[in-house]
């Protein structure tokens, strides 16, 4: 595929370790060095100021701006688009010795160290500052995010004078005066910022949407006193110590966004009980629990590699930042393609967030699973909007958003695509089906379905040469095929919905249905529509056809194409990309994967006999699919080749863009890679399914799945699988194609490969 490593961290099973510091790589650092809680995320630049290549970056989860776009004169064209804001620095930290400013750009610094432990979601670094011929400073930073109260952040200071007499002055406060990165001004108006001894404080507005971001710091460890710039509230603290002496200054921040009316309401109310609560806080008990947070965690979601360092440390670095990403219920998440470590992508949700990332909270914290949901349902009405902005009824769900609204400015994808509104659907399907969270699927799981089914039946139309239903002028997860009728997981996934809407229609009370306003002739046409989807499908070759007409597209040969001209988005013409049967990321092979347990092996081999060659994996979310699909194969090499960068596509920068943020939903990709692809979990039949293979360099591998409120592990090695309940009651299974059941006493049954 064109992608080879480019290898700078250190490998370690539960560190990620830079050793010196390279310039080179201070962007990519910044992203890989990213901190997060679901509420907020922090790009790991230098709080000291560098004024060397910079990402700054520090966000507040659903905090955006918006920009106008040129009105057009056709409907559904999208007025403005909206992007997630940087917010305020609150690490922001200005460092002065004997009169000289430290910035590692110029500064003459030795025995750099930069660690983050995933175990703890501690970030520290350290190094000797040489200030000038007769002074040395130790110094080192300490941050981390709380995830046990994910309002509060924390950062500390530490300085110890090695050699020489330190005059030392740090600065240390909150500001908001750093330009966006994409459009090269601030996006805040700030309202009110104070600064006392020990503490300070900021609140401003974005300029466009009026959302409001209040942040209070409350320092301990030095005294200071207040320092006020526009823009930035502060303490100064000053002194003078000899070789030997240690100072240490540390800091707790709270921030509170207010994003809505609702939120702005109150939001007087929440700064005052946030700024009670800072008064009480402490630093190392802060950090203690929510130290305590992931040690907890990390008993659920680890997996365990023995015999490949690399990828151990790749995929524990994956599942520390999908947990950054999203954990918790309380804010009904937007669960962004870059999370919140980089601004690229907008910030948006993508259509892929249901199909890709649900999984891997499902089966490891099925609360965050629902959290996302629940940002669904609560965007409701903007999807309803959309619906009819595009001459439909029901609800529409943007391909990319950050509020609820549609965001992507193409109108290729924004108004071709209905995968976004499938996704939802089998979102919601999948919770349901792994958690059996019948209050949620009546409530609001049902009201989604309805509306999504409104669309779906409004959406399509009847062919008039093989009289079934399907959807014309549609773009479906092969981005490289537009305005094409007939594409077989835009129909296939459509009827799914249409199907499930109807099952849940069908056990709920009637008043509950009459609420949602569903009328007999609706569920009738609803299902009609299902029964009679056109599938396009030949039963002699058991091939799917992708769309109609793609059989008959001229052909070309990924491998004729020279390496210079990827990605072909950039060196392609754009209409070129269109006239032919290259595939960008897996679509036929996308709805197999998702319901593997409704198609045979000789089916799933025609299909990825046929389509694999054709994909080029423009898409960073491409090849787990393939390598999943592979090992269900029981072709091993390929699956392997297909995984060799998953886990560490980032830590790596294979794509050389790592720099602009994580790909968290390629990350989320690489768990699947492991559990659906090495593992064998198929988990969309009656029971789960699980056909373990394991790549020949392994000796042993292991994880964890939540299954009906019990979790259970599984254990692989080269000769045999074990399963084992940690917690909960026993579970069955099919285990290669035999009912099992796994209890508390571990169970070994030999391996099987497929043949």
């Amino acid at each position: 595929m064109g992608k080879y490593a480019d290898r700078y961290f250190q490998v370690h099973p539960w560190q990620i370790i830079e050793d010196g510091f390279n310039p080179d790589y201070s962007e990519v650092a910044e992203s890989i060095f990213s901190l997060g809680n679901e509420y907020t995320g922090l790009r790991g630049y230098f709080e000291e100021g560098y004024s060397g290549k910079s990402l700054q970056g520090s966000y507040l989860n659903g905090v955006y701006e918006r920009r106008m776009l040129p009105k057009s004169g056709y409907k559904g064209m999208l007025p403005f688009t909206e992007f997630m804001v940087n917010t305020v620095d609150w690490v922001y930290t200005r460092v002065f010795c004997n009169g000289v400013t430290l910035d590692l750009a110029v500064s003459a610094i030795s025995g750099f160290r930069r660690v983050l432990d995933l175990r703890t979601g501690v970030l520290c670094r350290s190094f000797t500052w040489q200030v000038d011929q007769g002074t040395e400073v130790e110094l080192s930073f300490e941050r981390f995010t709380s995830m046990e109260r994910e309002q509060l952040v924390g950062q500390k200071l530490t300085a110890k004078v090695v050699r020489g007499q330190a005059d030392l002055t740090i600065l240390a406060g909150l500001d908001f005066t750093r330009p966006h990165v994409s459009v090269g001004d601030a996006l805040f108006q700030v309202k009110t910022q104070d600064a006392a001894m020990g503490g300070a404080s900021i609140l401003a507005a974005t300029k466009t949407t009026g959302q409001s971001v209040y942040a209070a710091a409350a320092f301990h460890g030095m005294e200071g006193k207040p320092s006020m710039e526009d823009g930035i509230a502060a303490n100064q603290f000053t002194v003078s110590l000899i070789a030997g002496q240690t100072v240490s200054l540390n800091r707790v921040v709270t921030l509170l966004s207010a994003r809505n009316d609702t939120e702005q309401a109150s939001l007087s109310q929440r700064i005052q009980a946030a700024n009670a609560e800072l008064e009480k806080v402490d630093y190392d008990a802060l950090k203690a629990e929510s130290a305590a947070w992931w040690e907890k965690q990390w008993a659920v979601s680890d997996i365990e590699i023995q015999g490949d360092p690399e990828n151990q440390q790749g995929i524990r670095f994956c599942i520390f930042q999908l947990h950054q990403t999203l954990h918790t219920a309380k804010y009904g998440a937007v669960f962004g393609a870059k999370g919140l470590t980089g601004e690229a992508y907008n910030g948006n949700t993508f259509w892929d967030s249901e199909v890709y990332c649900l999984p891997f909270y499902l089966f490891n914290n099925p609360q965050a699973a629902k959290s996302f949901l629940k940002f669904r349902y609560d965007t409701l009405p903007e999807a309803k909007q959309r619906a009819a902005a595009l001459d439909c009824k029901g609800a529409f769900y943007p391909i990319a958003t950050i509020s609820g609204r549609e965001c992507c400015d193409l109108w290729q994808h924004a108004s071709l695509q209905l995968q976004a509104t499938t996704g939802v659907a089998y979102g919601i399907w999948n919770y349901v089906h792994q958690t059996g969270d019948k209050d949620f699927l009546h409530g609001c799981g049902a009201e989604m379905l309805v509306e999504i089914s409104r669309m779906l039946a409004s959406r399509g139309d009847w062919d008039p040469v093989t009289g079934g239903y399907g959807y014309y002028c549609v773009m479906g997860p092969d981005e490289f095929q537009m305005m094409v009728h007939h594409n077989a997981y835009t129909n296939f996934m459509g009827k799914k919905a249409l199907l499930f809407t109807l099952e849940t229609l069908a056990e709920m009370d009637p008043k509950q249905i009459e609420k949602l306003g569903v009328t007999q002739a609706e569920r009738e046409d609803w299902q009609e529509k299902a029964d009679r989807m056109y599938i396009p499908y030949d039963e002699e070759t058991r091939l799917f056809e992708q769309n109609m007409g793609y059989f008959h597209l001229p052909h070309r040969d990924p491998g004729s194409i020279p390496v210079e001209e990827f990605p072909l988005y950039a060196h392609w013409s754009y209409e070129r990309i269109y006239r032919n049967d290259l595939i960008k990321q897996p679509d036929v092979l996308m709805f197999m994967m998702l319901y593997g347990s409704e198609f045979t092996k000789e089916q799933l081999t025609a299909n990825f006999d046929y389509y694999e060659p054709r994909c080029i994996h423009e898409s960073s979310l491409s090849p787990s699919i393939h390598s999943i699909l592979a090992c269900r194969l029981g072709r091993m090499e390929k699956a392997e080749s297909m995984f060799d960068f998953a886990t560490r596509m980032d830590l790596d920068n294979y794509n050389r863009n790592t720099r602009e943020g994580l790909h968290t939903t390629s990350i989320a990709g690489a768990w699947m890679n492991i559990v659906y692809g090495f593992g064998g979990l198929i988990s969309d039949g009656k029971i789960l399914t699980l056909n373990p293979c394991i790549p020949k360099g392994w000796e042993k591998y292991t994880f964890c799945l939540w299954v009906g409120g019990s979790l259970l592990r599984i254990g692989v090695t080269q000769e045999e699988v074990s399963l084992e309940v940690l917690q909960g009651d026993a579970v069955k299974l099919k285990l290669y194609g035999r009912e099992v059941t796994a209890d508390k006493q571990t169970s070994t049954y030999r391996r099987e490969d497929e043949a």
